[in-house]
Formats: C-alpha cells, sequence, structure tokens
C-alpha cells in the first residue's frame, strides 16, 4: 500500500484483529471506516464506531487521519514543542490510541491542512480515492457540514469528492456525519441520528487520555467529549426516561454520496430551516 507523501503512517497493530496483514488486506476488510481531519478526532467525534467494532471477529474499524497535526494549540510542558516535533508526537499518539481500541488498520495521510482545504489538490485526491477504492464498508464517518472548523469541514468536501467519483455500485450505504466542533443537539429529532457511546465506559475515558499532547497543551478533551455523549443520551428525550448511558448524534450525509447533484451547502442549509421552522411553530401554538 502506498500513500502520496513520504511522513504519511501505515499501522497495523499488533493487537488489532488484522495482526500480521500486509495493508492492503486490512484494508479490503474494513467494515467501518472513519476518515477525519486530525489525530484525536476519532476518539472524541467517532468513538462509537470504535465502540462497534472493539473485540469483534466480523466487524474491522479502520481509522483515517488526513492532516499532519501540526497546527494544534500548546502551552505548558509543550509550550517550546516546534511544528515538526509536534507532528511526531501526535502521530504516535494515534497509533497508541489504535493499539489501545485494537482498530484494524491506522493511516495517517499527513497532508498540510492548507492542501487538505484545496479544493483537487492531487495528492490528497490520490490518497483518498486509494483508500474508498481499497475497501467496501459497511459504514463511512466524516465530519458533518454545520462544523465550524474549516479544516473539519474542507475535510468532509475532499471526502465527499472522493465518494462522489466511485462507481454507484462501489459507493457505501450509509455515511455518518459525526459532531465535532458544532455538536447536532440543534437537529430536529426525526434528522438525528443517535449513536450509542455507552459501550466499554473505560476504554472510551482511556482513548481520550492517550493524547495528552492536547489536553496538557490546554484544552480538557478527555472531559468535554465524555460529558457531551453524557448530556445527549439525558436531553435526547423530554418526555422519556434514558435509553442509553451516552449518546452521540451524527448527520446521515448518504444522500450527498447518492446524488452528487445535490448542494452540499442547500442539505445542510435545509437542516437548518427544519430547526427554524420547529421553533417558530412551537411559539406560535402558545401564543396569543
Amino acid at each position: 500500500m502506498k500513500l502520496s507523501r513520504p511522513d504519511a503512517d501505515i499501522f497495523v497493530p499488533d493487537s488489532g484483529p488484522s495482526a500480521g496483514l500486509a495493508p492492503a488486506a486490512a484494508l479490503a476488510r474494513t467494515t467501518h471506516l472513519c476518515v477525519i481531519a486530525h489525530q484525536d478526532d476519532i476518539e472524541i467525534n467517532a468513538y462509537p464506531a470504535v465502540a462497534e467494532c472493539y473485540g469483534r471477529a466480523d466487524r474491522f474499524f479502520t481509522g483515517v487521519v488526513m492532516t499532519n497535526g501540526a497546527g494544534s494549540a500548546r502551552t505548558g510542558q509543550y509550550a517550546r514543542v516546534t511544528d515538526a516535533e509536534m507532528q511526531g508526537i501526535r502521530r504516535e499518539e494515534q497509533r497508541a490510541a489504535a493499539a489501545l481500541g485494537k482498530y484494524n488498520l491506522q493511516l495517517q495521510l499527513a497532508h498540510p491542512s492548507a492542501d487538505v482545504k484545496t479544493p483537487g489538490h492531487p495528492a490528497v485526491t490520490a490518497d483518498l480515492a486509494a483508500i474508498f477504492a481499497g475497501c467496501r464498508p459497511s459504514v463511512v464517518y466524516l465530519h458533518q457540514p454545520a462544523d465550524k472548523h474549516d479544516t473539519h469541514v474542507a475535510c468532509l468536501l475532499r471526502c465527499l469528492d472522493a465518494l462522489r467519483a466511485l462507481p454507484r455500485a462501489q459507493r457505501p450505504a450509509r455515511v455518518l456525519g459525526v459532531e465535532g466542533w458544532r455538536d447536532l443537539d440543534w437537529l430536529a429529532d426525526d434528522q438525528k441520528v443517535p449513536l450509542d457511546a455507552g459501550a466499554h465506559p473505560a476504554l472510551a475515558e482511556k482513548l481520550v487520555a492517550v493524547f495528552a499532547s492536547q489536553i496538557a497543551g490546554g484544552k480538557r478533551y478527555d472531559l468535554a467529549a465524555l460529558g457531551r455523549r453524557l448530556a445527549n443520551a439525558t436531553f435526547y428525550a423530554s418526555h422519556a426516561t434514558d435509553t442509553a448511558s451516552a449518546l452521540s448524534f451524527a448527520m446521515d450525509l448518504t444522500p450527498l454520496v447518492n446524488d452528487e447533484t445535490l448542494s452540499v451547502a442547500d442539505f445542510t442549509a435545509g437542516h437548518i430551516e427544519s430547526l427554524r421552522s420547529d421553533v417558530a411553530v412551537r411559539i406560535r401554538k402558545f401564543s396569543l
């Protein structure tokens, strides 16, 4: 298996279900694929995908991180770490998470964020084309289009371009956009895809804690990620008891993959319009 950049990282964990397999063979058996922007985005935002495959002999989780992690915030013990050093630290943290979570395969493409933000960038396009052509996952997890992080949105758009370029018979049956730098609590309930994030709670904590460079560097992702999942479970239904101990919400992006003429902006604005309409109707219902 060959990726575009010499600093890209291909890792088949010895602890995972594909230990000893060549990377291409591990990729081919993928059932759950997550393609996301940064190291720790999988563990924070797509944990249900990891948990669904953990310890299973019939489900295989492959994680793909698109960027090199050079621009992350840092303070304290990481304040003097250079961008080059931080890339190495984050690469090893992601490998450690993949080993802990028993991932099928972990790919780190190491593209600069600027390249991911460039439509049609040849190296980014080539890597995504090779990954999506090399497996037939039952579900793909991406960022969601209402995210407020520029690199997350750009990563999503590059992935949609690659998926739409596949022959229709090779496109995945289900594509989900996960929470990130905006949660998805605002989606209308009939548009939310609730994902159980309560399985293996000790693993969930340990996976986020692996990324010490981000937590000690000034962001308490370890507390925030778990807190969001707990809040989602409690506030999901106002007139029913909790059905899960932790939930993550996703947006169903499958229509965007099935119909390449569908505008991503219009698709997303339609979800926002549903929220606007729901709020307006409820207020009118109880107004004079």
